[in-house]
């Protein structure tokens, strides 16, 4: 089955599951964080499913791998954001593993989608 629309890729489908836990975990921050390193991972986290269906609706298979890269340095960003939060203790190990798995599985869809996208 062809991809009609950016709703129908996995990968667009599981980054969305993810904004949605960066933003359950990220809500807990401290008020200072408000306008800090909250709403800087929820923007790294949202540009992830909106890189990827930008990046579909472009005119050239190289232009969507392009996007995809993009998303691809969303993701680093979050992971490293949210490690920042653990080590200033906003969350702890235990709340970070759901989205850890999140960050895995999202960066492997989004390696096998470029990969599939080779020529």
């Amino acid at each position: 089955m062809a991809v009609k629309s950016f709703h129908d890729l996995y990968t667009w489908q599981k980054a969305m599951e993810l904004v949605e836990e960066v933003y359950r975990l990220t809500q807990f921050f401290p008020k200072e964080e408000t306008y800090g390193l909250r709403s800087q991972v929820r923007r790294a986290a949202g540009s992830i499913p909106s890189n990827i269906a930008e990046g579909q609706g472009r005119e050239s298979t190289k232009e969507f791998q392009h996007f995809l890269s993009i998303a691809r340095g969303s993701l680093y960003e979050v992971i490293t954001q949210l490690l920042i939060a653990q080590r200033l203790k906003y969350i702890t190990e235990k709340q970070l593993q759901p989205v850890n798995g999140l960050t895995d599985e999202v960066g492997r869809l989004i390696n096998g989608l470029l990969n599939s996208l080779k020529p």
